[in-house]
């Protein structure tokens, strides 16, 4: 039961941590302890898995909050695809969280698998918006051309971002997604 007592130990720096990283406050992960599952009893490590959950969570909803705005405003096919590229960024982020190397392994992947599961839901979301408007009687030119824009800059590229057991890195020979068309 070490992490009970005294500071908190692992469980509590965990615990703030998740706190600030979800409030987007100023957090480093690289400072967070090893977890190890059998140093706690099974309501503890519960807990603990649902302030990660939670914390996923809520980054992950800020992060689409933030896109859905920021793709409202984009004024062009190359706004937009820029906007596209940069909410990558935000997803390697939740991503490389979830695939923290101090949490156990059978851990690491299921919330790797949450999140990516996630993605490509947003992905779809985007192009089912794009066929709305389409209906609605959008240019059907300009409809395609951000359909165009919205694949060649697709959410689904942050899936091919690799941890390492070191720290958080690319796969540097993952192909290139990142593809801006301007209008």
């Amino acid at each position: 039961m070490s992490g009970l007592w005294g500071d908190g130990g692992a469980y509590q720096a965990w615990v703030g941590f998740l706190r600030r990283w979800a409030a987007l406050e100023p957090a480093d992960p690289a400072t967070l302890p090893a977890l190890f599952q059998e140093q706690y009893d099974a309501d503890t490590w519960v807990r603990l898995t649902e302030h990660l959950t939670t914390a996923l969570d809520t980054r992950l909803g800020t992060w689409a909050e933030s896109l859905v705005r920021a793709l409202d405003q984009a004024r062009d096919e190359f706004s937009y695809g820029r906007e596209l590229a940069q909410a990558r960024t935000g997803l390697h982020t939740v991503r490389a969280l979830a695939a923290h190397p101090g949490l156990p392994e059978s851990l690491r992947t299921r919330l790797t698998e949450l999140v990516d599961r996630q993605i490509p839901q947003v992905q779809a979301q985007l192009e089912q918006n794009l066929d709305h408007e389409a209906r609605r009687g959008a240019d059907p030119r300009t409809v395609e051309r951000r359909r165009r824009t919205l694949r060649d800059n697709a959410l689904t590229g942050a899936l091919t971002v690799r941890t390492t057991q070191d720290g958080w890195a690319y796969d540097p020979a993952a192909p290139s997604r990142r593809r801006i068309v301007p209008g």
